[in-house]
């Protein structure tokens, strides 16, 4: 019996034993193999989901300025309309999605892009070196500069010196503000919020002369014919889309279908509504 009993005994220690090894080396396995998500959202990019994310949801969200005639405003009746509306509108048709616009602060714009409030901005956003260091660009779209504009019977301003000594008003937050802040001896720079707080204040006197998107200037001067004029150009801008920075696939899908609208014309035909001709373009721009 005793015999009996230490073989079983035996027996059973044996295969306590296997089986432990059996454990350890499964779970040694568990360890050092890699699971198939283990390089998801990694630093090259290479599962970059931005633009799969956008067709699942069917719909792209985008920050504008919703007072940037004739980029993008409101007309009468409270609807958003203008030039870069146009556009995406074709755009995200084009995608087989749609669009949810979101207007946002201008001064906070690319803050708001990065922590996610809306996909991309899409708001007659000039490409500067800085920007550029917080979020990727398309080509540019447009070429415009930033330009001087006054009261229609302003006599007394017409050079940069002229304007030493006088109160000028821009939009906060814009590369407007900063071709504003080059100009030097003048009394007091008056910001906004809204460039059409901006032209109220030119109209009504409380500022001598504004600096502007020379696009949103000609548009003025276009309503309100010989309201406002335009005198010069500070600095010359291209315009462009942002992006997030990792959000490369989305940028490679819109930046796609822009070039086949420039190429099809659609561009030009959107332009001539907006602008009376073609501006358009489809340029890729460098930062050095």
């Amino acid at each position: 019996m005793k015999v009996f009993l230490k073989k079983t005994i035996a027996v059973l220690l044996i295969l306590f034993f296997i089986l432990s090894l059996s454990a350890c080396s499964s779970k040694s396995n568990n360890t050092v193999q890699p699971s198939n998500n283990s390089n998801k959202g990694d630093a090259s990019g290479e599962t970059d989901d931005s633009w799969e994310r956008i067709k699942k949801a069917g719909k792209i969200t985008i920050g504008i300025d919703d007072a940037f005639p004739p980029l993008e405003f409101r007309d009468e009746k409270n609807n958003l309309v203008g030039y870069d509306i146009d556009l995406a509108a074709e755009a995200a048709k084009r995608l087989g999605i749609q669009v949810e616009w979101i207007p946002t602060d201008w001064n906070g714009v690319i803050l708001a892009l990065n922590s996610g409030k809306f996909d991309i901005i899409w708001s007659g956003m000039s490409m500067t070196k800085e920007r550029a260091q917080q979020v990727d660009f398309s080509p540019a779209y447009l070429n415009e500069s930033q330009v001087i504009v006054v009261r229609g019977d302003e006599e007394s301003i017409k050079t940069k010196d002229d304007l030493k000594g006088k109160v000028v008003g821009t939009q906060l937050g814009s590369t407007s503000e900063e071709a504003a802040k080059t100009l030097e001896g003048i009394k007091e720079l008056k910001k906004y919020s809204k460039f059409t707080e901006a032209f109220l204040d030119l109209a009504n006197k409380r500022v001598d002369a504004i600096v502007v998107d020379e696009l949103v200037g000609r548009y003025y001067m276009t309503k309100r014919p010989g309201q406002f004029k335009v005198l010069f150009a500070l600095v010359k801008e291209p315009v462009g889309i942002a992006f997030r920075k990792q959000d490369k696939a989305l940028r490679e899908a819109i930046t796609k279908v822009l070039k086949e609208m420039k190429e099809d014309g659609t561009m030009a035909k959107i332009s001539q509504k907006w602008f009376g001709e073609d501006i358009s373009v489809f340029e890729e721009v460098k930062f050095e």
